[in-house]
């Protein structure tokens, strides 16, 4: 996934409504994920320049500066922040920020206040707590990520055990309201 980000903003594409369910397993064996689509990603006019006007993406995953009203943000780093949304689901098993009203939902990512379980290696916690930081210039870019030693094959980065992470599953289904476009 962070390669596919990296790709895309090497490229100068913002992909801004960046979710779990966008990435789909392309083979069988489902060893190899994709994209699925760039249907509300922006090709910028300069790679250099990010700054976006439009409020886009999905309530779980929006960042804190697509939140405050009236003002140009990071496409980037926003696109950061919801692949720490991604990487907190995938290890959790919930989402970082879950309230099933969207206003208390907003002010829970405004403050950006969250609590990485203990059962996640200090490797993993580090690696979400650098992407969903409140402030967009002290995220991790996407190929910062992919340097990260949590990504590095080592042991003490391995998952934590089936039986712990279940625990903390309340993410949910995928027709579920929170998956609305409504930002």
């Amino acid at each position: 996934m962070a390669e596919t980000v990296a790709a895309c903003h090497e490229q100068g594409i913002v992909l801004r409504d960046l979710k779990l369910r966008k990435f789909v397993f392309a083979d069988p064996q489902r060893t190899t994920l994709k994209l699925e689509s760039l249907e509300d990603a922006v090709v910028l006019d300069d790679p250099e320049e990010d700054l976006l006007q439009d409020k886009r993406g999905c309530p779980a995953y929006v960042s804190p500066e697509i939140l405050r009203a009236h003002r140009t943000y990071s496409g980037r780093a926003a696109d950061m922040w919801s692949l720490g949304v991604i990487l907190y689901t995938m290890l959790v098993g919930r989402y970082p920020f879950n309230d099933s009203e969207h206003a208390s939902l907003f002010a829970k990512i405004s403050r950006g206040y969250f609590v990485v379980p203990e059962i996640l290696s200090s490797r993993g916690k580090c690696l979400i707590r650098s992407l969903l930081r409140r402030e967009a210039g002290e995220r991790l870019s996407a190929r910062d990520v992919l340097r990260h030693p949590w990504l590095a094959r080592d042991p003490r980065n391995e998952l934590p055990p089936r039986a712990a992470a279940a625990s903390y599953r309340l993410v949910p289904d995928v027709d579920s309201e929170m998956d609305v476009d409504c930002v």
